[in-house]
């Protein structure tokens, strides 16, 4: 898996952001939220971790004790690290079979897999039918082309183009969901279109959050956030004695190189449930003065130009990261009757000139509509 500077420098004000909200620091210059415990049985313990899924990640959690966190911190850290392995698109490992051993047997034959592959490969094929094509784990053909011309860009930016039209069309004609077979008896994958590819990356990260925080939250976690490269997952409330719901800060697309709370989105408070942000700001390269983001429309080939951000809110990690794309390629009307289409699930929209939509459910969750982490 690669990951470019940008989106490094991105990442890391994701873990700064996600730090200050979870009550990291007291100091006033860049605390949002004041947290003053008296006395409490629970301590808050932080620490992170950035060999999975090309991202950083960080779990913050309140424990009895430093070595309990430490226990919890390396099952979390064993886990991610799994199934990195398992769904990596770029990297074979000897001994395993994952996502890119699928890819390299298309049209050849079926691939025995790990449970894991085979419920996130069905877990997608099942959302796409009923979220519709904006989120398609097989066309991967398509974006891997986007990807090289992303790295073409990286070393010279000077050179950067849009890939030929032609060349998109012909890959996205190896993508039809039904050519995925998946046998669950005999865990195996197959792809029946030797020309097609899966890349998972639209929702595997959030999908391994949500595994994690299961897990984690079953071996007696009671109390955390785990956030995967801005994939917010938190787990009960906040153990501090005082708030009842974690702060989660919302990145603002121009302002990603600080981290005080006049340079946030908003903040949205929530417990048991995950936040999932995308936007034109996090993978892109420049073309003249034109930004080439990664969140590519199925329809047109090219990236999708409603939005500069959309973050959803839904319990699922999985689901949320999933849906933050399928949001941010449809046009408003259509993606705004669509999230509330979908119980349990609010939505935040930023428009090209920066207007900020919200879905019924979502104001009530934001520090901008007065809600607080007392609520």
């Amino acid at each position: 898996m690669r990951i470019q500077l940008k989106r490094c420098l991105y990442l890391f004000m994701i873990f700064v952001i996600v730090t200050v909200l979870a009550g990291c620091t007291n100091k006033s210059n860049t605390a949002i939220e004041e947290v003053k415990v008296e006395s409490s049985q629970y301590e808050k313990y932080s620490d992170s971790m950035f060999d999975s899924f090309d991202t950083l990640i960080q779990v913050v959690a309140y424990t009895k004790s430093e070595a309990e966190f430490k226990q919890y911190f390396e099952q979390i850290h064993d886990r991610f690290l799994e199934l990195h392995r398992l769904y990596d698109i770029f990297n074979s490992y000897e001994g395993l079979n994952n996502i890119k051993t699928i890819n390299d047997q298309a049209g050849i034959a079926p691939v025995k897999v790990a449970p894991e592959i085979v419920k996130l490969i069905q877990f997608c094929k099942d959302w796409y039918v009923k979220a519709g094509p904006e989120t398609n784990i097989a066309m991967g053909s398509m974006l891997s082309i986007w990807q090289d011309y992303r790295d073409m860009a990286s070393s010279n930016p000077a050179e950067a183009k849009l890939p030929p039209m032609e060349e998109l069309q012909a890959a996205a004609a190896h993508s039809n969901m039904d050519d995925i077979i998946i046998d669950e008896k005999n865990s195996t994958v197959y792809l029946v279109d030797p020309k097609m590819s899966l890349n998972v990356g639209a929702v595997a990260k959030g999908y391994a959050t949500e595994i994690v925080a299961l897990e984690i939250k079953e071996a007696g976690l009671q109390s955390a956030i785990i956030s995967a490269g801005g994939n917010v997952r938190t787990i009960g409330k906040p153990l501090d004695g005082v708030r009842e719901r974690w702060g989660i800060g919302l990145q603002h697309p121009d302002r990603l190189t600080v981290t005080a709370e006049e340079n946030l989105l908003d903040t949205a408070f929530i417990e048991e449930a995950s936040v999932v942000s995308s936007g034109d700001y996090e993978r892109y390269y420049m073309v003249g003065d034109k930004r080439i983001h990664h969140l590519i429309d199925p329809n047109t080939l090219m990236p999708a130009d409603y939005y500069r951000a959309v973050t959803v809110v839904t319990k699922d990690s999985g689901l949320a990261d999933f849906l933050s794309t399928v949001v941010f390629i449809l046009p408003f009307e259509q993606s705004y009757a669509f999230v509330e289409s979908m119980e349990g699930t609010e939505a935040l929209w930023m428009l090209k000139d920066g207007t900020i939509k919200l879905s019924n459910g979502m104001g009530s969750m934001l520090k901008s509509k007065n809600a607080s982490s007392m609520d």
